[in-house]
């Protein structure tokens, strides 16, 4: 049978994440992720996702711990950051340093030790490197903040507030996992060659870096500058509609429903409303929005997606565009991670058909 782009076909049997498109349901590792999100800090949820359990006091200090060593980078990585141009983009620098990862003393090192690794330094690689390309002082990690407040801390030279760091969070918690797409199945077919931890992990990062992927944020950013206050959000929004132009950060190719990951920012950014004019903007566009898309649209139940409250939250903590994919990818390590993991015991190769169309010549 072929199917385009693989699209509905099963590859795997998984236990880290469920996505049901129909119902607009979101489980990690059965876990509603609402419940994760409104009562678990970052590292606890990824906690969660790779040992599928929720860790004691005890643990969650040891988890923490490790994720502070990765942000301790080895000297040779350092050098690596600081000997690329500054005209390599965020994507492409990570994608280049974590594949120098590929030490065999890193190798040696226990998977779900190297998978946590990275996690804790992919945010130290992504800010040295946007630090360096903005001409502004290096900034060293700080072991005291959680991983979320550290990576705001060494963006932006000053501790973040609450809401900031808050508002960052729920994000990365809801984007960790999100089921087979693109980039959690490239790593799991370089695993499943029995690659290794970090080439499987920029195997990811480079199909991350495709704007089809993870680019979707700083497109609804394009549409909320355009739009810049309410009395503009309906003559905007009209004049693309009659044009028969797309309205970014609506819509999903999976959800057919609302997007249970629009919801839970949606109800941030509302908590938070009074506190940004970008977050009361996007909540007040989000409802015209949706009422036009009904009119012009009708029966096509488009609704928010994630990047839409994605965008907004990103402006109102000063997260410059460039920064979108790469802070994407930060949450999403933890679920590749969790499916490499799941892949090594899985422990088969991915070997896919392929249907000749070409012409058959003869001599």
């Amino acid at each position: 049978m072929f199917q385009k782009g693989l699209k509905g076909v099963v590859a795997v049997h998984t236990k880290v994440g469920l996505v049901d498109g129909d119902k607009g349901v979101l489980r990690y590792r059965g876990m509603d992720v609402k419940d994760l999100v409104l009562d678990y800090s970052f590292e606890e949820v990824a906690y969660f996702l790779l040992y599928n359990d929720l860790p004691s006091e005890n643990e969650l200090q040891e988890f923490h711990k490790k994720l502070i060593k990765g942000r301790k980078l080895p000297e040779y990585v350092c050098t690596i950051i600081d000997t690329l141009p500054t005209t390599v983009s965020i994507m492409d620098a990570m994608r280049t340093v974590i594949s120098a990862f590929g030490t065999t003393e890193f190798l040696q090192k226990d998977k779900m030790d190297q998978a946590i690794y990275l996690t804790g330094a992919l945010p130290v690689i992504i800010a040295r490197h946007y630090r360096k390309q903005q001409g502004f002082p290096l900034i060293e990690q700080n072991s005291d903040f959680s991983h979320t407040e550290n990576y705001l801390w060494m963006l932006q030279g000053t501790p973040p507030t609450s809401v900031q760091v808050k508002a960052l969070e729920t994000y990365l918690k809801l984007t960790m996992e999100h089921g087979l797409n693109a980039s959690t199945f490239a790593a799991r077919v370089t695993i499943s060659t029995e690659s290794d931890v970090p080439a499987a992990i920029t195997s990811a990062i480079g199909t991350m870096k495709g704007p089809l992927h993870g680019g979707a944020p700083a497109e609804v950013l394009n549409l909320l500058d355009e739009i810049k206050e309410e009395a503009r959000i309906r003559p905007v929004i009209e004049e693309k509609l009659k044009n028969g132009e797309k309205v970014m950060g609506f819509g999903h190719r999976i959800y057919k429903t609302e997007d249970p990951r629009s919801i839970l920012l949606r109800e941030a950014c509302v908590r938070l409303q009074g506190s940004d004019p970008w977050l009361d903007l996007a909540t007040k566009a989000e409802k015209e929005i949706t009422s036009l898309l009904e009119k012009y649209k009708p029966g096509r139940n488009l609704y928010t997606n994630v990047e839409f409250y994605a965008a907004a939250i990103m402006r109102s903590i000063d997260m410059p565009a460039v920064l979108f994919t790469p802070t994407f990818s930060i949450a999403r390590m933890v679920g590749w991670s969790a499916h490499i993991l799941e892949q090594i015991e899985d422990a088969s190769l991915f070997r896919p058909q392929s249907l000749y169309v070409g012409d058959i010549l003869t001599k």
